[in-house]
């Protein structure tokens, strides 16, 4: 695992404070507490589990209508057959995905080298680019650049890669990603144990220490949404319990109901 980067000092981008460590969170005032209960959980279909053939009507599927809301955003995994084995897409699709589709985009870039890339993937109009932990050098970097961009700014950790390390970090980040399964290919089976970063995210984000939409992916299907929903997940990727159902619209209604009938009451 290679360590983040993070300078300190006055004009260090983080600035001299006290770093955050698990375990040693004291509590704050009630106006710094996000609470789950506070937004409608957000569905975001993957298309690595659609037909690429059809990539605009797939993304009209689960638009919705006026009297059913339909995808949060829309993800879109990014993959170099370098960071993970498998090749998957790049900018041109995502930029013709932008053009056929009004669904905010969720960029996950499972690649090598996301200093040189990510940036591309915000012009091109994505609304959310997450980056992997593993793979930065300039995390705090990739950050500002995103913003600075327009884009939400995301960091994925793979499911055996600790939160710790990274607490400082994901004060500049929008998006924590947490995944579920080893990435670079859909339809594997959900890892619990992972749920255990959810929660401490969450404990971070709902004592103010943290800022930050919590977002999971891998193995998301009908039973298991209900325990990360339970854990504090605010944003679920779904791909085959989406785009393999009968009607993809009914199904991100279907998820998005099972997990807020899940959460826990605040």
């Amino acid at each position: 695992m290679r360590a983040p980067s993070v300078r300190r000092g006055p004009d260090s981008p983080i600035g001299p404070h006290r770093p955050l460590r698990l375990g040693a969170v004291s509590a704050v005032s009630e106006s710094a507490v996000s609470s789950t209960a506070a937004r409608r959980p957000m569905i975001a279909p993957s298309i690595l589990s659609a037909d690429f053939a059809r990539l605009a009507e797939e993304a009209a599927s689960v638009a919705g209508t006026e009297d059913s809301p339909g995808a949060d955003w829309l993800h879109v995994d990014v993959m170099d057959n370098h960071f993970v084995p498998n090749l998957t897409l790049g900018l041109p699709v995502v930029m013709a995905l932008r053009a056929a589709t009004d669904i905010p985009l969720d960029c996950h870039l499972m690649i090598e080298d996301p200093e040189r890339w990510a940036v591309g993937y915000a012009e091109a109009g994505a609304h959310n680019v997450t980056v992997h932990a593993e793979a930065a050098v300039d995390l705090l970097g990739i950050a500002r650049d995103l913003r600075a961009a327009g884009a939400r700014a995301g960091l994925s950790l793979k499911p055996d890669t600790p939160l710790e390390p990274y607490l400082d970090v994901l004060r500049h980040y929008d998006t924590l990603l947490v995944m579920s399964v080893e990435p670079g290919f859909g339809g594997q089976s959900f890892l619990p144990a992972t749920l255990a970063k959810v929660r401490q995210a969450r404990h971070l984000v709902e004592t103010g220490h943290l800022r930050l939409l919590i977002e999971i992916d891998g193995g998301i299907n009908a039973e298991t949404i209900e325990e990360a929903a339970e854990a504090g997940v605010d944003c679920f990727v779904a791909g085959s319990a989406v785009y393999s159902a009968p009607d993809a619209g009914l199904a991100v209604t279907t998820l998005r109901d099972k997990a807020a009938a899940a959460r826990p009451a605040h």
